[in-house]
């Protein structure tokens, strides 16, 4: 589901309402495109993790054996090929509709760049940059994966490049590469085999930085309702209110200890701001 809503969130804010026509089509098969594709990307890394997550997360559908390594590489494959799928058709809606093909262009980009990232994350292969090995890398991998689905969702109605677009995307990033960091203070003791940006400068630093992104994030929600910016209407800051409220909570558990509340909190106080700014592209202006 969060796939589908970022897609429609950047559908949205690039329409500034509800797309419509050959749009909503495209719309809906790129929804399709990122749900399946993130579908297949959740279960190869719970497949690349499950040595880690025997330990980490022993209650888990793969290290509990609820389901086996064989379904689970069956249901990636499958997943990723509905993804391709669906892609495909898109292309072809927007190649006999008023959009045209060159138009479509930037989403297959968007959703090349994902793949690619992808494949550098999760792959063991030598061709592989292998990210999620080299700590803050792929934690950046990871982000960016994330705030390309609301470019994907501009592009479904041809205004990837679209400010309101670029600013939740920003925001998106900032929120995600903090959580990240704090999972793997989270994961600390489990993860084996890798360099992670918290054991590489340690706990206390680490918090410290994703605290530092935060603060970032927060800025970053408040800077496009700024008049002389001309992105929002300024008195619409008052509906990401209870996501501010939310984001400064964090930082006392963060550190305090209190890990999983804090990354809970962050992920909470995202969810609030991206459906913040959806009500918000959806006020006739």
């Amino acid at each position: 589901m969060t796939g589908i809503f970022g897609v429609l969130l950047g559908s949205i804010l690039a329409s500034r309402g509800l797309p419509s026509g050959e749009y909503a089509l495209i719309t809906a098969l790129h929804s399709v495109s990122v749900m399946t594709f993130m579908f297949s990307w959740n279960a190869l890394n719970d497949y690349m993790d499950v040595d880690i997550d025997r330990i980490n997360r022993p209650d888990r559908p793969l290290p509990s054996g609820a389901i086996t390594l064989d379904s689970a590489k069956r249901g990636i494959q499958a997943t990723g090929l509905l993804s391709v799928l669906s892609l495909m058709v898109a292309g072809y809606v927007s190649s006999i509709g008023e959009m045209g093909v060159e138009n479509w262009i930037p989403a297959l980009a968007t959703w090349v760049l994902a793949l690619f990232l992808l494949f550098n994350y999760e792959s063991g292969s030598r061709f592989s940059y292998k990210m999620k090995e080299k700590g803050l890398p792929g934690n950046f991998a990871i982000s960016l994966s994330v705030g390309l689905v609301i470019i994907f969702g501009a592009a479904s109605v041809s205004k990837p490049f679209d400010d309101r677009v670029w600013v939740v995307f920003l925001i998106g990033f900032l929120y995600n590469l903090s959580r990240e960091i704090v999972k793997d203070i989270e994961d600390i003791d489990g993860d084996e085999g890798r360099n992670t940006f918290a054991m590489r400068i340690g706990v206390d630093g680490a918090r410290t930085v994703a605290a530092g992104l935060l603060v970032l994030a927060l800025a970053a929600m408040l800077a496009p309702f700024l008049p002389f910016l001309h992105i929002f209407t300024d008195w619409h800051v008052i509906f990401i209110i209870p996501a501010l409220i939310s984001l400064m909570m964090v930082k006392p558990r963060l550190f305090a200890s209190e890990v999983r509340a804090a990354q809970t909190l962050i992920k909470i106080s995202m969810q609030l701001c991206l459906f913040a700014f959806l009500v918000i592209s959806l006020i006739p202006s």
